[in-house]
């Protein structure tokens, strides 16, 4: 049965289970009036007849709840619906929008960004491993810097930009990320506290979509803009074998995640501005990417559209996702009941956006495509002031 299917099954039962529950209370409420007026007899039949009645209805009662759950599952399996332009098909299917810079040629034997960092000092994936297990890591001496640098810049844009910084928890409750739409196909990803009843967040969209849950927004100064840094954990479940060598696919890092309330009809163009935000911080840390739009079958329960960015990786010849943007339309919203008034006064349901603008795994992009044949790494000049001044990563060992 395909998830419409589901979804009309469900809403029938549910109308069915609701009119039976409504024609046994009223039926209940005359039985009531007869037994008030009657005597004997007639009195004790009645109350027989009342007893059964209300058997009935608490047994009606709770198959139109059990219809209810059913259907909200059948809603919430659904995901949301795609723009026209997204490309159809799955993970490989994507349309490339644009290159953007070449990538770079080298005269000398390259390294990748574990050696390269190894090498700075600036990680150490081996003790990560043995305080944490795979995929952990420490960040040590100028690695620890690089990723602040990085954060930082992204937040002097942001906040250059009209986004009001925002350091948000990062244990969300079950309605909050289940709200988002990460609780379905992708359950597996989140890390979950059984005891707490909480969960981890893979990124600070989930937080900063429930920060106005429940309310009703005012955009008469526009869109409402924020930029959440956190720490994000991701299980990475079902991508054993998969970059398992250096930081580009761990279970801990932090991230810049810009995020955007608006009307409804102005996501389209907010999607645009969120975009056009990420590429000017790739421009800034002067590294070859490409823009790709995101096929159908590989977004997210919560997107209608989602453009990647990705940075040119020399040691693996490919490019690797560094940010995406999402236009989740009305669909977080309508779940978390996050609404605004129209110029009529009418409430509407909100869009929500969201899209990054740093993270650690930027770190493997600056070492790769500005080392050095010494070892060293030339440090873009936009990240310079956020750095100390400093032009040169030079090896410690």
């Amino acid at each position: 049965m395909s998830l419409v299917d589901a979804l009309l099954s469900a809403a029938e039962r549910r109308r069915s289970a609701v009119s039976r529950a409504d024609n046994l209370r009223a039926e209940q409420k005359q039985l009531g009036k007869q037994v008030g007026k009657a005597k004997g007899p007639e009195r004790d039949t009645l109350l027989a007849q009342a007893k059964d009645l209300a058997a009935q209805v608490k047994e009606a009662e709770a198959e139109q709840a059990a219809a209810e759950d059913e259907l909200l599952r059948s809603h919430k399996a659904v995901s949301n619906i795609i723009e026209p332009e997204t490309p159809p098909g799955g993970e490989d299917d994507y349309a490339v929008l644009k290159h953007v810079g070449v990538p770079p040629e080298f005269d000398f034997e390259i390294s990748d960004h574990v050696d390269l960092g190894t090498a700075l000092g600036a990680f150490d994936m081996e003790r990560g491993a043995k305080v944490s297990g795979a995929r952990f890591y420490f960040l040590t001496g100028i690695g620890a810097q690089l990723e602040l640098a990085l954060l930082n810049m992204a937040a002097a844009q942001a906040t250059a930009a009209g986004f009001s910084l925002v350091v948000p928890p990062v244990l969300v409750r079950p309605e909050i990320m289940d709200g988002t739409g990460f609780l379905g196909a992708h359950a597996t990803e989140v890390y979950r506290l059984e005891e707490d009843d909480l969960y981890l967040v893979g990124t600070s969209e989930v937080p900063l979509a429930g920060y106005h849950s429940g309310e009703i927004l005012d955009f008469s100064a526009g869109p409402l803009r924020y930029a959440g840094w956190s720490t994000c954990f991701r299980r990475e479940a079902g991508s054993y074998g998969k970059d398992t060598r250096g930081i580009i696919r761990v279970h801990q890092f932090n991230k810049l995640e810009m995020f955007v309330y608006c009307p409804a009809e102005q996501a389209r163009d907010e999607h645009q501005r969120l975009l056009a935000w990420e590429e000017e911080m790739l421009a800034k840390i002067e590294v070859p990417y490409r823009v790709i739009d995101t096929a159908a079958g590989d977004l997210g329960a919560s997107a209608a559209r989602k453009f990647d960015c990705e940075a040119w990786v020399p040691s693996q010849q490919t490019y690797r996702e560094l940010t995406s943007t999402s236009n989740c339309t009305t669909f977080q919203a309508r779940r978390l009941n996050t609404r605004y008034r129209d110029a009529d006064g009418r409430t509407q349901t909100a869009a929500t956006l969201n899209g990054t603008l740093a993270t650690t795994r930027w770190i493997v992009a600056i070492l790769e495509n500005h080392q050095q044949p010494d070892g060293s790494v030339r440090v873009p000049e936009a990240l310079r002031p956020f750095l100390g001044g400093r032009e040169l990563l030079e090896p410690i060992r």
